[in-house]
């Protein structure tokens, strides 16, 4: 078929939506007839977005019939796709928008126009990584960590309101103050309904609760530490074009996704498209639980579609995922979802689209469904899809959506067959593969002790933390010898006698963001804690416990449905909002359990209701850390160890000495549904989206520059001008071989990005600890990772510094290596920087998945300033092979079936590779070492973009000279 439009093939399938409406969309059904009608939903919009976007250069006509040829072409061909918008988070999201910067300065150098240089698509960055728990319960932590910024010039913490001279309630065992002589349950329930930063009442005797007192400071610490780089992002949201800027405080970017940035349809010119977002996250996928395609890409592919460039991805299968049943009444969200990460894992879907079909899914509500998709990175997909249909619709009225909105939305979705209709299987697409899932198959479940994806059952918790013990050291095993397995050691903690043991919980974090965005068993975890205090049950004062809401709404249903005074009684106080345990942002452990710990070489546990729980991530004296429902966690921490066995062994014992059983307190769906339904209405949503855009008065107040060019200030530790762009010429030269290097790293296999890419607190003996030091800070000042990403140096010295990275050079975790010209025992950064003041060239070695985890593109700018030329691995996580390749490193690849072993490389040797001048996808090429041993390897490019990129020095060299 002909269009009428040379440069925009497809532009015959505009079609208006209605008689009555302007409103215009691509009938892409035209396009395809029959193949389209079989064709899987999340392709659909990937068809969609290629029509809309054929401009027979960046989309050519050929990639759209590949996308429409799908049964065939799936797995063979590489296809772009333009995301409607960006989201980004403060962490990952700073190096975005300082490469941008940066850029601009380039562009300029080279004779361009730094204008120019902005984002072409909307992008939404939220400030949701910054937060640190500097006060948690009622006390203040020994010091807030003033980091850097003006907090110190400021002084004392200003008041932003007057507070009480005695504050009551604050008590975590006892109820302190006014009300000491009240009776616990007496008015329960009586409450009135408030956003945060406005008193609670006490259940007890309903005098005012000053609750919101620990967000406020940890707020203003917050500001303070971070306020270089929050006046960065100010100035990027005002000289960029399409780049808005959530403030702290509001929530996290998962949450604020959902509830507020998300459209669905996209509405641009009267033009109507599908919803779809990339972002810096692997967690992005959660969204696609709304109906809308995202999914998680690196920092630098990010930054190519902020600038009108599509991502590249080659057609995927779609796994279509069956769900039949409906599970038991004692399951959660997060249940449901560890059992069918399993199970997808078990089966093989890395690299592919899942998309949900079957009866079960109308089941699901979409707060189960967001859960279900959050969690697709665990078990290795893309994305897993739930297409809009009828239960869509009813939430997004429920949230507050426009009704005239939903009314086209619904009218354009069936128009264009992107709405799911309940119907029998004969009426599904034609999946690659199908997969069924039973839902009444799955039993409540938590995952640990090292990993997401090592599920296990409640009923099992307590033989299977044993095993663990006993185990050798790996992925589950501690290898604790029997006879010290049973040791305890004593701690005196206010005034009070307590034991430590193996299987203690010292940290509890309840969150409410990626698995956890479901009211459902955020409310479940608050009626858990009003029955647990109601019988008298407490949580031991040791434990670090903390509760960190996605975003205002859960603080506001929590408190308006009564539950929140109780959590607050057992120690879970809203500590504020954004990332914070499980980004290892947590104040430290008391010393008298640090002591313990060290003392008894005991393994402690950390229980959080979050995604992640790699060894050492929350804190690197908890060895043992399990994901969990909110409620379970609530039980855990009363409970006081993992130890447990729920069934036989009770949490604790009432007033009259009764035994009190996780059974008695667990609330019934039924109580849970009905709070949700009274408490979860869309006045809470329309009050926290005006609150959104109007953001906060210190939001608000903030000075900040909007110069063309950013300011940079040479003495900043926060803000750097990175050195990406050094050496950029207008035109790129002929690719150089690698000659003679030598192996920075000897890894193994699943080397994580948490082991690569710098993260949690600067150990104060670590190199970026020497840098700052050397800049006249203490450690006090040092701030986090996170919060540095905008400072190559300190990023750089981060780099492989995790203490649980396992070098074979070594023979033991640590984070150093050998120099070997030297034979020097050095830290990693220290003998790279060596390495380069000799002109020596840098690789690693690896096994399998190298770069699994969470997508962080400082995972490879990292190894790229280090002097890492290639990475040589037997298998790769695909979002970080595509980082490696946008940043300049060359991923190779051992042939199949060997590896460093079977070659008998032991990595003291030097290696050289020449590129072929017309380097293609996957080409062999031949790897020469210094002992005169020759090996073939593959060049891991999976398309001629990659290529390209590659010749150019990476992904940002090749847009940056797009602009001179």
């Amino acid at each position: 078929m002909d269009a009428p439009g040379a440069g925009y093939p497809f532009e015959y399938l505009i079609e208006t939506l209605n008689d009555s409406s302007r409103k215009k969309f691509f009938n892409v059904p035209r396009l395809g007839g029959t193949k389209y009608d079989v064709l899987p939903y999340s392709i659909r919009v990937l068809l969609e977005a290629a029509v809309r976007n054929c401009d027979g250069f960046l989309m050519k006509k050929e990639d759209v019939m590949n996308i429409l040829d799908w049964k065939t072409k799936q797995s063979n061909v590489e296809v772009p796709f333009f995301p409607a918008r960006v989201l980004l988070q403060d962490f990952t999201g700073i190096p975005a928008m300082v490469d941008f910067a940066a850029m601009r300065e380039a562009v300029k150098i080279l004779g361009g126009d730094p204008r120019k240089v902005h984002p072409a698509r909307p992008t939404d960055l939220t400030v949701d990584h910054s937060l640190q728990i500097d006060f948690s319960k009622c006390a203040i932590q020994n010091a807030p960590n003033p980091g850097g910024g003006d907090l110190q010039k400021a002084g004392k913490l200003s008041p932003l309101r007057a507070q009480p001279k005695k504050l009551p309630c604050r008590g975590q065992t006892t109820c302190r103050g006014p009300c000491e002589s009240g009776e616990p349950g007496r008015n329960s329930g009586r409450f009135s309904s408030q956003i945060e930063n406005t008193p609670i009442l006490c259940p007890f005797h309903l005098q005012p609760v000053p609750e919101p007192e620990t967000v406020l400071k940890n707020q203003e610490v917050e500001f303070g530490r971070n306020r270089e780089r929050l006046q960065f992002f100010k100035w990027s949201s005002r000289v960029f074009k399409n780049v808005a800027v959530i403030p702290p405080g509001t929530g996290m970017a998962h949450q604020v996704n959902l509830e507020y940035l998300s459209r669905v349809v996209f509405e641009e010119d009267d033009l109507l498209f599908p919803d779809s977002v990339v972002g810096t996250d692997s967690h992005i996928t959660m969204v696609n639980g709304l109906g809308i395609l995202g999914w998680g890409v690196g920092g630098i592919e990010t930054e190519a579609v902020m600038l009108g460039l599509p991502v590249s991805l080659t057609l995927p299968e779609v796994v279509g995922c069956e769900l039949i049943g409906s599970s038991n009444p004692f399951v959660t969200s997060i249940d449901v979802v560890l059992g069918i990460t399993k199970h997808l894992r078990q089966v093989g879907v890395a690299g592919k689209f899942v998309e949900f079909f079957g009866s079960g899914v109308s089941q699901l509500s979409i707060v189960d469904r967001t859960t279900i998709a959050n969690m697709c990175p665990e078990y290795g997909a893309v994305l897993s899809f739930f297409p809009v249909d009828n239960v869509t619709l009813r939430h997004l009225e429920h949230t507050g959506f426009d009704k005239a909105k939903l009314e086209s939305m619904e009218t354009y979705l069936k128009a264009v067959k992107l709405f799911r209709h309940d119907q029998d299987s004969s009426g599904e697409p034609a999946y690659s593969q199908v997969i069924r899932i039973h839902l009444n198959s799955i039993v409540a479940s938590v995952s640990g002790p090292k990993r997401p994806q090592d599920r296990v059952a409640v009923t099992d918790m307590k033989r299977d933390f044993q095993a663990c013990l006993n185990e050798k050291v790996g992925f589950k095993g501690f290898q604790i010898a029997a006879e010290k397995q049973k040791d305890n050691v004593s701690i005196r903690y206010e005034g009070s006698e307590y034991t430590l043991s193996h299987g203690s919980v010292v940290m509890a974090a309840v969150t409410s963001c990626t698995n956890n965005c479901n009211p459902s068993v955020m409310l479940a975890a608050g009626l858990l804690a009003k029955k647990a205090v109601d019988a008298g049950l407490q949580v031991k004062p040791y434990i670090r416990t903390s509760l960190s809401p996605g975003s205002g709404m859960v603080t506001h249903y929590l408190s308006s449905s009564g539950v929140l005074p109780y959590l607050s009684k057992l120690g879970f106080e809203v500590v504020g909002y954004g990332c914070s345990t499980c980004v290892g942002n947590t104040a430290p452990l008391s010393e008298a359990v640090l002591s313990a710990v060290k003392q008894g070489d005991l393994v402690t546990c950390g229980v959080l209701s979050g995604n992640k729980n790699f060894e050492g991530r929350l804190c690197d004296c908890v060895r043992a850390n399990y994901l969990a429902s909110p409620p379970l966690v609530v039980a855990y921490a009363i409970a006081g160890t993992v130890n447990i066995d729920f069934q036989t062994e009770p949490l604790g014992t009432d007033a009259t000495g009764k035994s009190i059983y996780l059974q008695d307190i667990w609330p019934t769906r039924e109580e849970v549904q009905q709070t949700e339904e009274e408490r979860v209405t869309p006045s809470m949503f329309k009050a926290l989206k005006e609150k959104m855009e109007m953001g906060n008065k210190r939001w608000n107040s903030l000075e900040a520059p909007d110069s063309v060019l950013f300011p940079w200030d040479l003495k900043s530790t926060y803000i750097r001008c990175p050195s990406f762009f050094d050496k950029l010429t207008k035109e790129p030269g002929a690719l150089q071989p690698i000659e003679n290097a030598h192996v920075l790293l000897f890894l193994g296999d699943a080397v994580t990005t948490d082991h690569i890419s710098p993260a949690g607190s600067i150990a104060r003996s670590s190199a970026a600890a020497k840098y700052l030091t050397n800049r006249g800070l203490t450690p006090r000042e040092f701030n986090s990772y996170g919060a540095r990403r905008g400072n190559d140096a300190v990023m750089t010295r981060g780099t492989f510094a995790n203490i649980k990275l396992f070098n074979k050079f070594l023979g033991k975790p640590a984070p150093k290596t050998i120099h070997f010209p030297s034979g020097q025992t050095l830290d990693v950064f220290e003998a790279a920087e060596l390495y380069q003041k000799e002109g020596v060239p840098l690789i690693i070695l690896a096994g399998k998945k190298y770069g699994s985890g969470n997508s962080r593109d400082w995972a490879a700018k990292g190894p790229y300033l280090l002097g890492v030329k290639a990475v040589l691995a037997e298998s790769y996580e695909k979002i970080h092979k595509d980082h490696l390749i946008g940043i300049g490193i060359a991923p190779l690849q051992f042939l199949p079936g060997e590896n460093a072993d079977s070659l008998g490389l032991t990595g003291r040797e030097t290696y050289s590779l020449a590129f072929p001048e017309e380097l293609s996808p996957g080409v062999t090429l031949t790897m020469k070492m210094s002992t005169g041993k020759v090996f073939s390897v593959i060049a891991s490019f999976d398309n001629d973009v990659e290529v390209a990129l590659y010749k150019h020095g990476g992904l940002l060299n090749f847009v940056a000279r797009k602009f001179s």
